[in-house]
């Protein structure tokens, strides 16, 4: 069943597409890593577990037992949710089978590891752990399921060849039990995801080795947690290992859980620069025609009015400006357009023309997988969700690209990773439209100050990249089973 009740599921900020069943609660439990102390973790790790009875499904809290006796008669809802989100283009008509746990694919002889990320954001975050995990064991096949048609798109294009990708069966006791049928799994990772009892607790029955990596759970979704303390304990029991985001996120899932959550750093920050084609980022540089530019990405709804004022206090100063308005979910480049009709500006939209019209004044980048190229050629970037209460975006993306970097107030998904940037002088708050546009201006004029912020931001990335990626895998490699398990 796909829609469940608050007190079992909660729902992403990341995701750009809404999977069905995502609850009412506005909350996201995304599980994954942080850095610590190893050796109070692990001590402690072993005190909580030693206070833990075994894992047994068959004594799951009653809420959970009602959840999965409703799932079990809600097929029929589950087919039609299913039916609902084809007509909007929300699922792949061709693979629409691995939304009910009928493999596209054949599994492949040996020991199969299952990442789990449930949309764009966590799949391309796991991308360097799939390239490590490949070259330490290279006899390990690898599964990776997503839940949206746009980061099946993205893995499409950029997993290594021979890494299998398939859509997650919607969590229906019978759908998830097909799919764990079918790919037996060895070990099972989860990064950053919401959680679907059905499937947890099914995984837990079949999988030798299960942990959670790069996990963040908001303060809100914390709070809601908190009122379900015996729900949550349980979900998180069947988890061998959790490995959390940054110290905050460690300190709530240490709660949430009972068992110690160890941090090693956000496994985002080891992610490689976005790529972007070195002829496109040229030939579209040369049709700016050295007009100052720069982006607003990953913007959200009640965000692109903020960046359109902005723009409009920007001109009166720099009259030949043209900012680039990157929204978080690209169909949203209609609403943006209307935006822009509605302030008297001219726009123009990515997804129906390529180039610079020289008379643009916001140009939205509705298209997807471009933000390579896009913080390419801005050399001031504004990372959105954070002006209005999402919790903001990677800021080590323009980082990494040499992009000096701005937010607002509400970041709290990079907390430490903001507070690190910000404290070395590589990025800098603003709070509001007013602020925005005075920063914009001063970095757009002042090419000193913009290349030193711009410096020290992709410095602070890439000092942490390696380490963060060494320590996540190390410690992901140091609980796996250490024999291989053939397929039966």
């Amino acid at each position: 069943m796909n829609t469940p009740s608050k007190s079992v599921c909660s729902e992403r900020h990341s995701s750009s597409e809404d999977e069905p069943g995502t609850a009412a609660n506005g909350e996201s439990i995304a599980l994954g890593a942080i850095t610590g102390a190893e050796s109070k973790s692990d001590l402690l790790s072993k005190e909580l577990k030693s206070s833990q009875p075994p894992f047994n499904a068959d004594s799951a809290p009653t809420g959970l037992k009602a959840y999965q006796t409703l799932s079990r008669a809600a097929a029929p809802i589950a087919k039609l949710a299913l039916q609902q989100r084809l007509k909007r283009g929300k699922e792949d008509p061709d693979r629409i089978g691995e939304r009910r746990g009928l493999a596209s694919q054949d599994r492949p002889d040996g020991e199969l590891i299952w990442i789990h990320g449930a949309s764009v954001g966590e799949s391309l975050s796991v991308l360097p752990l799939i390239e490590r995990i490949s070259l330490r064991r290279p006899e390990i096949n690898i599964l990776v399921t997503t839940g949206t048609v746009t980061s099946a798109q993205l893995m499409k294009e950029r997993l290594p060849e021979g890494v299998i990708h398939q859509f997650i069966p919607i969590d229906h006791p019978a759908f998830v039990a097909q799919f764990l049928h079918h790919w037996r799994p060895t070990a099972a990772l989860f990064v950053e995801s919401e959680f679907w009892p059905n499937l947890i607790l099914a995984a837990r029955e079949h999988v030798d080795f299960m942990a959670i990596i790069n996990g963040r759970v908001s303060p809100k979704s914390f709070q809601s947690w908190s009122q379900r303390p015996h729900t949550i304990r349980f979900l998180l029991s069947a988890f061998d290992l959790i490995i959390a985001q940054d110290q905050q996120n460690q300190d709530r899932l240490t709660a949430l859980s009972g068992q110690a959550a160890k941090t090693f750093g956000n496994l985002k920050n080891a992610a490689p620069p976005l790529p972007a084609d070195a002829e496109e980022v040229q030939s579209t540089k040369a049709s700016l025609n050295g007009r100052p530019v720069w982006l607003a990405a990953s913007t959200h709804e009640g965000e692109e009015e903020l960046i359109i004022d902005t723009h409009r206090r920007l001109v009166q100063e720099i009259p030949d400006l043209l900012t680039i308005l990157a929204p978080r979910h690209p169909n949203r480049g209609h609403h943006a357009m209307d935006l822009l009709r509605a302030a008297n500006l001219k726009g123009q939209q990515r997804s129906k023309k390529r180039g610079f019209d020289p008379s643009t004044d916001i140009y939205i980048a509705d298209t997807l997988g471009e933000l390579g190229l896009l913080y390419r050629l801005s050399t001031v970037a504004f990372v959105g969700g954070s002006l209005i209460k999402k919790g903001g975006h990677n800021p080590l993306e323009p980082a990494r690209l040499g992009c000096a970097i701005l937010h607002g107030p509400h970041i709290f998904n990079f907390v430490e990773t903001y507070a690190d940037m910000r404290k070395k002088g590589g990025a800098a708050l603003v709070r509001n439209e007013r602020d925005l546009a005075t920063s914009v201006g001063r970095l757009l004029k002042d090419e000193k100050t913009r290349s030193t912020i711009a410096d020290v931001s992709r410095s602070t990335a890439e000092a942490s990249a390696e380490r963060t990626l060494n320590l996540i895998s190390d410690e992901i490699f140091r609980h796996l089973p250490k024999k291989a398990h053939a397929a039966q």
